[in-house]
């Protein structure tokens, strides 16, 4: 997993809950890479899972959540580091229709050797998208965020149900509405 996910995630954790709270899930995870990320530096998606996991040891948030607030917060990042990808599109729903055939096309550029979910397009109307995410990390919560900040950067209203194909989150069908 990029560098980039790791260093965001712990100036969230520093942001929201406090320099000790990153000191102490660092600790706490007994971490290959002893906490220390570079943005372009690729480390185990396990110190990810350990990180988060004692983070919502500590707050009593459930993962999901924790993934849905981190995701606004990497949305920013993107929107302020990338803000030419955002600025190709006019509404959300291409944009996120867009994910594979350009989003993730880009992200290689910068990225090369990321390891990206799939989203497959299933079916895309004028109001309405629906697409199939696949990924053995099972963050699909993270991907909910950042569809809902997509909206919230266009302005728009949306309902985006989540609909688990495989129990174990790896493949999850996601159906979006825009108000």
């Amino acid at each position: 997993m990029k560098g980039i996910v790791f260093t965001e995630l712990l100036e969230l954790v520093e942001e929201k809950f406090g320099l000790q709270m990153v000191d102490e899930i660092i600790t706490a995870s007994n971490l290959e890479s002893n906490g220390v990320y570079t943005a372009v530096g690729t480390y185990s998606f396990a110190e990810m899972i350990s990180l988060l996991t004692n983070l919502s040891e500590r707050t009593q948030l459930s993962i999901d959540d924790l993934l849905l607030v981190y995701s606004q917060h990497f949305f920013k990042v993107l929107k302020d580091s990338y803000p030419g990808l955002l600025l190709s599109y006019t509404n959300p729903l291409d944009l996120l229709a867009s994910i594979e055939s350009h989003i993730h096309v880009e992200v290689r550029k910068i990225y090369p050797d990321a390891e990206l979910p799939t989203f497959i397009v299933i079916e895309q109307k004028e109001k309405s998208l629906r697409m199939i995410y696949k990924s053995s990390r099972k963050m699909a919560s993270f991907g909910l965020g950042l569809m809902q900040e997509t909206f919230k950067h266009f302005d728009k209203g949306c309902e985006i149900t989540m609909d688990k194909i495989k129990d174990d989150g790896s493949e999850v069908l996601f159906s979006i509405t825009q108000k």
